[in-house]
């Protein structure tokens, strides 16, 4: 490849490296994962005439949603041999995303978990054309089927993840007051408090990977989750501080235990109350967010 050709494909892939990223991530569930299917895109573009390519954009996106598509797969068997609940790694997102509501929402914990229960081939059609709007004909050639097919296989996934994802989309604001009562309320450790802000049906989820203690199975309702979170309070003796920062397009707290990073805790909220709480703890999720620097809980 001449040097002109390979200066033309760098600026091209940094130009749609963030969209990549992004593809890569809401159908894997792992920052760490698209950087490598984006690595491997990379490598295999840099192979192209890039010159004669029509539409790079296309052509990109295809080659890193079959990137993706092959480590989907590699993750299925991964996930069935995994300790305890699995949870998307936690993204940190500038807060200019949250103001991108249909990108805030595609990332979100809640509607990541929701895509989790789609097949490899539904998730990467969904995502490409929901999330991304990329035209049936495009989305054909990047998950090798017939436009047809894909048109069927996006209105199930639609169907599947509308019966499955939050009733309505909440302002951060939203999130951030509903944070802010939870903060409180643990601070306190009052468990009445606690109840006032959690839903009848709230559940929580966390993951230790194995790693780190967490509960085998989500707990569910607001009397049980309440009285574990005010229970772990209770056992813990070393001193805690909590910040809150923009996590998959929402308010979310970063907690630290002795100054060490213990964990991200990310929230669904509806009608003003919490109805979802997710519990990252596993150390290997949690490379990304060890910068942001604690609020110490008052």
């Amino acid at each position: 490849m001449s040097d002109h050709a390979t200066d033309l494909a760098t600026e091209t892939f940094v130009a749609h490296r963030n969209l990549l990223f992004t593809v890569a991530y809401e159908m894997l569930g792992s920052a760490a994962d698209a950087e490598d299917v984006l690595q491997e895109t990379w490598l295999r573009w840099v192979k192209v005439d890039v010159e004669h390519v029509r539409d790079q954009r296309a052509y990109l996106v295809r080659i890193t949603t079959r990137q993706a598509l092959n480590r989907l797969r590699a993750m299925s068997r991964r996930k069935e041999a995994y300790v305890g609940q699995w949870l998307p790694e936690p993204l940190l997102t500038a807060p200019d995303v949250a103001q991108d509501v249909e990108l805030a929402e595609s990332v979100s914990m809640a509607v990541m978990l929701v895509l989790e229960t789609l097949s490899p081939t539904e998730r990467a059609v969904f995502v490409l054309r929901e999330v991304f709007d990329v035209g049936y004909d495009e989305i054909a050639g990047a998950v090798d089927k017939s436009p047809a097919a894909v048109r069927q296989i996006a209105h199930r996934a639609r169907l599947h993840v509308d019966a499955r994802r939050p009733r309505e989309v909440v302002s951060p604001s939203e999130t951030r007051a509903a944070l802010e009562s939870f903060r409180r309320a643990l601070d306190g450790g009052d468990l009445q408090s606690l109840l006032d802000v959690l839903a009848p049906e709230v559940v929580l989820v966390s993951d230790g990977g194995g790693i780190k203690q967490a509960a085998v199975r989500p707990i569910t309702g607001a009397d049980k989750v309440a009285r574990f979170m005010v229970g772990g309070l209770a056992k813990n003796e070393l001193p805690i501080t909590v910040g809150i920062t923009v996590v998959n397009g929402s308010p979310a707290l970063v907690v630290h235990l002795d100054g060490e990073l213990d964990g991200v805790m990310a929230i669904r909220v509806e009608d003003a109350r919490i109805t979802g709480l997710y519990y990252v703890r596993n150390p290997e999720k949690l490379s990304r967010v060890e910068s942001v620097t604690p609020l110490t809980l008052q």
